[in-house]
């Protein structure tokens, strides 16, 4: 579908949290959908020019904090928004089991609710699930999405395997990446919500709707990702009719190790 700009007035912020990161200005809000509750982090598009809509979407245990650099980057092309997802970094506890339908279709109702035209998805981790099960369940929302680090192998989905991976794979990342990651996992997120939240990742079989995805799709990965290897990601590029897979120097968290390169990549497709 061909992009539109939005024809309304700028949002107002005085219903938003003012913070700052990396030397750009951005707000927060939380936004109730019945039972489900986000916080969505508008980044605006530091020039004030016109330009994409990004909206990035984080993976199990953690929150939008480690998308920040990559996010501040994104800021120089477009207006970003970060979700933090239910009972994910500063959004509640839902209290109930909550599964990938349920992620997306809550993102779903953000993205209408912020009034947002065709914006580029990234998911990155889990949220490369969340993500495509948008795509196919919501195919008029976007026709632009990225797959980052797409979890997880097929054939490799259980817990301590996947565990064992992703802690020596964290031995790559920047310390203080690893400190965010520590805190959303063991404060923000939870052990028992994490645990509730670890039946969806793995029985969700992203390999089933690949093909059925409309979307436009860049599948990206790190060069050196123990969790999401690039074998794997070949496979899931190569299900998506209209796809292509590109890489980064760096391990799993590639959008905080090679924020740069991740923005630079994404923006390209966006405007592809």
């Amino acid at each position: 579908m061909a992009r539109q700009r939005r024809a309304m007035a700028p949002r107002a912020e005085s219903s938003y949290r003012v913070r700052h990161s990396r030397g750009v200005t951005f707000y927060t809000s939380r936004r109730a959908f019945d039972d489900l509750t986000v916080v969505v982090k508008r980044f605006p598009r530091v020039d004030e020019g016109d330009g994409p809509d990004f909206v990035l979407v984080h993976g199990i245990g953690v929150s939008s904090r480690y998308y920040h650099p990559a996010a501040a980057e994104l800021a120089k092309r477009g207006s970003v928004y970060l979700v933090d997802l239910p009972g994910y970094g500063a959004a509640p506890d839902p209290r109930r089991d909550v599964s990938i339908a349920d992620h997306a279709g809550v993102l779903a109702r953000v993205l209408l609710d912020s009034h947002l035209d065709n914006p580029v998805l990234v998911g990155h981790s889990m949220g490369s699930q969340v993500v495509s099960r948008l795509a196919v369940d919501s195919p008029r929302v976007t026709d632009r999405i990225v797959l980052m680090a797409p979890t997880m192998p097929a054939g490799e989905r259980s817990f301590w395997p996947a565990a064992w991976r992703l802690i020596v794979d964290g031995v790559r990342n920047p310390l203080r990446a690893n400190l965010i990651i520590g805190w959303d996992y063991f404060v923000r997120c939870g052990l028992p919500y994490f645990f509730r939240q670890l039946p969806h990742l793995f029985g969700d079989h992203i390999e089933d709707r690949l093909a059925a995805i409309p979307a436009s799709t860049l599948v990206l990965t790190g060069d050196n990702d123990l969790v999401v290897p690039k074998a794997w990601a070949r496979v899931v590029a190569d299900g998506i009719p209209d796809s292509r897979l590109a890489t980064v120097p760096g391990p799993h968290l590639i959008m905080y190790s090679a924020p740069v390169e991740v923005a630079r990549h994404i923006a390209e497709h966006a405007a592809r």
